[in-house]
């Protein structure tokens, strides 16, 4: 199960923090804020789905530089850039190394309201994956490698006469391996053995 949502704020004007801030608890989110980046970085840790909205001129560390050093790590959140200095370049730099948006200030209440939405329903469905790669994981890690093989077979499309066959094993044993091994994953049918075996593929 997903944790609740969570939009951090990084901006290092007081102000504009406390009016996004009320802004975000208006639509039922939870929100943390940070006056700089190098704050943020330091406390961050990714525990569940979240969004980021991120100031991109500050002192010290920029958003930029904050959006880069988060993608060096792999674990930046959507972000929202957002301005009231922006230009061409940066908008480009910014949306180039995946940010959702780039807002620049002042802006609508309700397009950054469907901007922060939109980037906590990405992040969402990114950890609902996170989690069946997790599980997957966890159940293929308790077969052997007996087990595994009559597995990749069977996703393969074998029968049970043709895994005894290839395996030099008579049918009777290639059943109890094949019992085995569904009742470890818990799976029910082929089916389930495809999307196990899909889910515990690395991610590219």
């Amino acid at each position: 199960m997903i944790s609740e949502p969570t939009v951090f704020i990084v901006d290092d004007d007081p102000a504009v923090i406390r009016v996004l801030s009320e802004l975000v608890e208006l639509i039922d989110l939870r929100v943390i804020s940070y006056g700089s980046a190098d704050e943020f970085i330091k406390a961050y840790k990714p525990s569940g789905p979240a969004c980021l909205v991120l100031d991109v001129r500050m002192p010290g560390m920029s958003g930029l530089e904050l959006q880069k050093r988060l993608l060096e790590t792999g674990m930046a959140p959507p972000i929202i850039m957002i301005t009231g200095h922006g230009d061409v370049r940066m908008a480009v730099e910014a949306m180039n190394s995946g940010a959702v948006n780039f807002l620049e200030k002042p802006f609508r209440t309700q397009e950054l309201c469907d901007n922060i939405q939109r980037a906590v329903r990405l992040d969402e469905e990114r950890w609902r994956e996170h989690l069946r790669r997790e599980e997957a994981g966890r159940r293929m890690a308790n077969l052997t490698d007996a087990e595994r093989g009559v597995m990749e077979l069977i996703v393969a499309g074998k029968t049970n006469k043709m895994m005894a066959d290839e395996l030099g094993l008579s049918i009777r044993a290639v059943e109890d391996r094949r019992a085995r091994m569904m009742k470890k994953l818990e799976a029910k049918s082929r089916a389930d053995l495809l999307e196990l075996a899909t889910a515990a593929e690395p991610s590219s």
